[in-house]
């Protein structure tokens, strides 16, 4: 769905997942059958190369009581849709996988989410802690079965609300309330070590509840989208690679 984007809404919405235009036009209104929206936190895309196609990863992984000894995935098989007929089209999901998993060194609160294209790993960082911690997770959809996403290491940031990996897996961002971080990726070092490095720290129009953020699919800029509060309408928001 070339020049369109994935989103959600947390915890108080229904299980539905919405794809918009870069206008923030609603193109399409996806819900998953059956479930719950407990705290949807983050949402990623992935085309899996032996299938040779995409998949949407919703992240039940917000916890802001550190109450939830388990976080979800579920993962659907991205539809494509007619952008002719904007904000009409509703599609109910119903085969869709789950993925379970628990963190490696107990119960934490995490709203970031993303895939690495080269690994076609997991990964997933903690939010509030004055060092958060990152966590590497494999992505493997067996019914039944309980993963472990292991503590890899802790990074010198706090409030960690979003992250995303381009297409190609050689940038990275991350974002607070306040700024958003860059990595750029020059070798074959795992997602892990390359956060470890020094990011360069980008200008930022900070917004209120601003929780989201997106590669454009060609990394020539990215996304930002923040939540609508009492005063404020979210915003979609995009900065152009310089």
């Amino acid at each position: 769905n070339p020049n369109n984007y994935w989103t959600l809404n947390d915890s108080g919405n229904g299980a539905q997942i919405f794809l918009i235009n870069d206008k923030a036009k609603t193109v399409l209104t996806c819900t998953l059958a059956g479930i719950n929206n407990r705290d949807w936190e983050d949402i990623a895309i992935s085309k899996e190369i032996v299938e040779e196609k995409n998949y949407v990863y919703v992240g039940e992984i917000g916890d802001n009581n550190a109450r939830y000894p388990y976080k979800i995935i579920y993962r659907f098989a991205e539809p494509q849709v007619n952008p002719d007929f904007i904000g009409i089209n509703n599609l109910v999901i119903t085969q869709f996988d789950t993925l379970v998993f628990k963190l490696s060194d107990g119960i934490r609160d995490t709203e970031a989410l993303m895939i690495d294209p080269i690994s076609n790993k997991f990964y997933i960082v903690s939010k509030r802690e004055d060092a958060v911690h990152l966590y590497e997770l494999s992505n493997h959809f067996n019914s039944g079965d309980t993963l472990v996403a292991e503590f890899k290491t802790e990074l010198p940031y706090s409030y960690i609300v979003a992250a995303d990996i381009s297409s190609d897996g050689k940038d990275v961002l991350m974002k607070d309330y306040d700024h958003i971080y860059y990595w750029k990726r020059t070798g074959q070092e795992s997602i892990s070590e390359l956060l470890k490095k020094a990011p360069v720290t980008l200008t930022y129009e900070r917004e209120p509840q601003g929780e989201s953020i997106a590669w454009q699919r060609d990394a020539s800029g990215f996304y930002t989208l923040s939540e609508t509060l009492k005063d404020f309408r979210g915003k979609l928001i995009y900065y152009k690679r310089k």
